[in-house]
């Protein structure tokens, strides 16, 4: 017993970094009840707690190192636990209602000189007439709005609402436009697509199924990054790489993009074999140019994919290149400065293949397992991929118990199949010749379960594939007598595969 709880102690200590510390400002995002961009309401018990009057610039703090300023006011239906913003102010700190959103006093916000707005090209499609006096300057006549640096907001009239981006403010990042500020509204309209990519940007939110690998990469690359003071308190070098290893489509890849947006590091892509070249000397040239370049930009990370290609066994290789290229990767990791701030991770699939002076401590550090999800991680990552798709009546949890083996490009690939499924029972009323489809045929497109019970049919765990064999046609009805030797075989085996929740006692 006391092992027990020894072991759900360690399993705590494991994953520490991953739970969210309570702070009184530390607040969950709610809906609110009037639509305006610039406002938030928090109760009044609330607003005394922080410290905040009506009427005070609030710095708002969401995911993805995402911040926005609003003004506060009091909300006495507002519960003491919640902070009340509308969609615009979620999407500008990439945050979704029952989200943590962190709520700070921003006493030093000075007026604008000027700032610089642009619509964006789909909600002015078909529009005439003067923008700035129908839409911007009854929006800033007056109202003292708050205002940062590539946040976006809605303005309704003239029948329409017309959708702008702040492209630039003076003072930067932060202003008030005041009615001295001068709103310049000259340029070629922001591009929906561009803008659709950048929210797009990974998060740790994005990755699901290797909770104890992300606390590990945590501890490993956003301690180091984001608070070296620590390991120079402790006396202590901070680690210097972290090698993830795995089968294909887990995940790897993304988790190193995933810590590079939530820390804010500079993000230096190697892929191994872009490196090579067939000129002498200039494949270690382009890596000592990679470490450069992410000594300059520190905090960096630097994340080699495919480390197996550059990096394989001396020993085993025959050509000249690869090996000056293991020595060269290996001296840069060593000449790497103490403070410099610099993380290298990699990424491989097959970590056995790699020079064993890599593998060691001061080089990569440590090195982490992603590998296939169990049936709670296949269930998370399925939530993470259909979070945006239409559904009904789909149970995920039925799903993720029958996709074993699937990795994370398998599910993606299993959602898309299922989305497929469902355009194709549609295509009987959709014209391929038309130029537009009709909004309610639209409307009625919703993922079932049916699809996904399709789409398992056509999807196959790629982690598999290697082992699949061809199962023969062949039932128990086929095998004459054998009566005690069958039902031996269907209760050791086959009753287990197919009923894996069933007791023996009460089977």
């Amino acid at each position: 017993m006391a092992s027990n709880q020894a072991t759900q102690d360690q399993d705590d200590l494991d994953t520490a970094i991953l739970r969210s510390k309570r702070r009184p400002n530390r607040l969950i995002a709610d809906e609110a009840t009037s639509d305006d961009n610039s406002v938030v309401s928090l109760s009044q018990a609330k607003m005394d707690e922080l410290q905040l009057f009506k009427g005070d610039t609030v710095l708002l703090k969401g995911k993805k190192r995402r911040d926005t300023v609003c003004i506060v006011l009091p909300d006495e239906a507002c519960p003491n636990d919640r902070v009340r913003m509308n969609r615009c102010v979620r999407n500008n700190i990439r945050v979704r209602l029952g989200d943590i959103v962190s709520v700070q006093a921003m006493p030093n916000v000075e007026f604008g000189k000027r700032i610089h707005v642009l619509p964006f090209d789909d909600s002015i499609q078909g529009l005439s007439g003067n923008m700035f006096e129908t839409y911007l300057k009854p929006y800033f006549l007056e109202a003292y709005r708050p205002m940062r640096k590539d946040d976006m907001f809605i303005v309704r009239g003239g029948m329409r609402a017309v959708e702008f981006k702040v492209m630039e403010t003076d003072p930067s990042p932060y202003c008030i436009v005041a009615p001295e500020t001068v709103i310049h509204f000259d340029g070629e309209p922001c591009k929906r697509e561009e803008e659709d990519s950048k929210a797009e940007d990974i998060g740790y939110e994005d990755i699901g199924g290797c909770r104890k690998q992300m606390a590990v990469i945590k501890e490993m690359v956003e301690l180091p990054l984001r608070h070296p003071q620590l390991f120079k308190s402790i006396g202590v070098k901070p680690p210097r790489g972290i090698l993830l290893f795995g089968p294909p489509g887990t995940g790897k890849t993304l988790i190193a993009r995933a810590v590079a947006n939530e820390t804010g590091a500079f993000f230096f892509l190697i892929n191994g074999p872009e490196i090579m070249s067939k000129l002498a000397g200039e494949s270690e040239s382009n890596l000592r140019k990679a470490f450069e370049e992410a000594e300059k930009n520190s905090p960096a990370i630097i994340f080699i994919d495919e480390l197996d290609a550059i990096a394989p066994k001396r020993e085993k290789t025959h050509g000249e290149v690869e090996r000056r290229i293991v020595s060269q990767l290996l001296t840069l990791m060593d000449g790497l400065k103490g403070r410099s701030q610099v993380i290298v991770m990699a990424a491989t699939n097959r970590p056995n293949s790699i020079d064993p002076a890599l593998r060691r401590f001061g080089r990569f550090d440590r090195e982490v397992d992603i590998g296939i999800p169990d049936v709670a991680g296949r269930e998370e990552i399925l939530q993470i991929h259909t979070k945006n798709m239409k559904m009904k009546d789909v149970d995920l949890a039925l799903v993720a118990s029958e996709t074993h083996g699937f990795v994370g490009a398998d599910l993606a690939q299993l959602c898309s199949e299922a989305a497929l499924q469902q355009i194709r029972k549609k295509m009987d009323i959709i014209d391929l010749e038309d130029e537009t489809i009709d909004a309610e045929v639209l409307a009625s497109l919703a993922v079932t379960m049916d699809d996904f019970k399709y789409a398992l049919t056509k999807c196959n765990p790629s982690a598999l594939r290697e082992t699949q064999v061809e199962v023969p046609q062949v039932s128990w009805e086929d095998i004459g007598g054998l009566q005690n030797v069958k039902q031996e075989l269907q209760e050791m085996v086959q009753y287990p595969v197919e009923f894996p929740t069933s007791s023996p006692s009460s089977a």
